[in-house]
């Protein structure tokens, strides 16, 4: 048993804290666009795949700066990339709060925002894995990640009683206060942010409770790591994934309101539920994925099993979307089984990529996985949304589309290997 000094209790408390709150400013960022966009495309004149590139280009250079993001963890810690954030985050709302023209919006809200938003994702998710382990990941993780679905719902409540007056222009106010949050939180974050664990002479919490890291997977270099299916299988289900979650993010509240005729309140309310639901369901999926790991042969047995239930309650959340045509409340059970999905993939992926390839790397390899997964997912799924609602009239055909999504990832989920004995062809 190993028994922590007050500093080194400070420092682990200082990840757990500092992660949060780039998780809150993240999602900050996520979850008001589904409110913000259709107010922009009214009073601007745009449609809805014109504002929806916007959030598109958001993710191609988030996708582009995670990848450098890893590269200043491995190297420095998290204090230079949160401090980047903290800049451009501000800048994304506040800019964008003054934009008129369809270039001004994508320079600020497309490319500021993604820079804001790259330097959070990677940078969270593997200092966490980075200082928590084995048994301990997942419940940790599962802390941290509640700032998501508090941010969503916070920021979507304040966003939503910001613009209750009824102004045309009320979209501009509500980013300005998001900015300044932003800046807020993570000044903090900048101030409280750790390097990584051996820079401080300490070790990862759960590092003797690991069953598979052995030397042969850590002095991998990150060439090497994508020579093995593992590393490209996991790819592959955060890919269908992100294309399947970020459609029904970007457009679920209007496929309520448009497809199905609910008032806008009660489909804000309702994609609310989703936040609050995942206050309470990601510290428990977390504790459940460290048991599973316990149980299982391997740590990363134990991630890869939680990965298929994951992306199967993501393809039964949009199958339940679909039913509420014809009962209302199907759309509340298909709130909770997403909830529950968001609480397991995205640490989901990052614990099991960390399980087979160690952290000594975890920074560049991750980054890199970001690169590809939100270079191409979050844009394709969020444009093609809006694209086929712009050519079909219904937003329906967009959760098909996010269905089909979800179906591959549960595929490449289930060809995940326990381990890096299966090289890619």
């Amino acid at each position: 048993m190993i028994i922590m000094s007050n500093k080194d209790k400070w420092y682990r408390i200082s990840v757990i804290l500092t992660s949060w709150l780039a998780v809150f400013c993240l999602f900050g960022y996520r979850a008001t666009f589904a409110l913000l966009k259709d107010p922009m495309s009214t009073q601007l004149g745009w449609s809805q795949a014109q504002v929806s590139l916007g959030y598109s280009l958001m993710m191609l250079f988030y996708a582009i700066t995670a990848f450098f993001s890893g590269l200043l963890l491995d190297r420095w810690g998290t204090r230079p990339a949160y401090l980047i954030a903290a800049v451009f985050s501000f800048l994304g709302f506040y800019l964008t709060s003054y934009s008129n023209s369809f270039h001004s919006y994508l320079l600020t809200f497309g490319f500021l925002g993604g820079m804001a938003t790259g330097m959070l994702w990677v940078t969270s998710t593997v200092s966490v894995r980075k200082w928590f382990v084995g048994k301990t990941y997942a419940t940790i993780w599962g802390i941290v990640f509640m700032g998501a679905p508090l941010s969503q719902l916070l920021l979507t409540n304040l966003t939503r009683g910001i613009m209750e007056s009824g102004e045309s222009d009320d979209w501009r106010i509500a980013m300005r206060i998001l900015g300044v949050l932003m800046l807020i939180a993570m000044s903090l974050a900048v101030l409280i942010a750790k390097r990584n664990p051996e820079h401080y002479g300490m070790r990862p919490s759960g590092l003797e409770s690991k069953k598979n890291l052995g030397v042969q997977a850590e002095s991998l270099t990150v060439k090497q790591c994508y020579g093995y299916y593992a590393m490209w299988g996991v790819i592959l289900t955060f890919l269908f994934s992100m294309m399947a979650e970020f459609l029904i993010w970007t457009q679920v509240i209007s496929y309520w309101t448009d497809d199905l005729a609910w008032t806008r309140g009660e489909a804000i309310k309702t994609y609310s539920l989703i936040g609050l639901i995942g206050i309470i369901s990601m510290p428990i999926m977390g504790v459940i994925a460290d048991r599973l790991v316990k149980k299982s042969n391997t740590e990363a047995e134990g991630r890869r099993r939680i990965l298929i239930v994951g992306t199967f309650l993501g393809m039964a959340a949009c199958v339940f979307l679909l039913l509420s045509g014809n009962f209302r409340y199907w759309s509340l059970l298909a709130c909770l089984l997403f909830a529950i999905y968001w609480a397991i993939i995205p640490g989901g992926v990052v614990g099991y990529t960390g399980s087979v390839f160690g952290a000594k790397n975890l920074g560049k390899i991750w980054g890199l996985a970001t690169l590809i997964v939100m270079g191409i997912g979050p844009f394709t799924g969020t444009l093609a949304g809006g694209l086929l609602k712009d050519i079909s009239g219904s937003y329906r055909y967009a959760v098909y589309f996010s269905l089909f999504s979800f179906m591959l990832a549960v595929f490449f989920a289930l060809s995940l290997p326990s381990g890096i004995s299966r090289k890619r062809d």
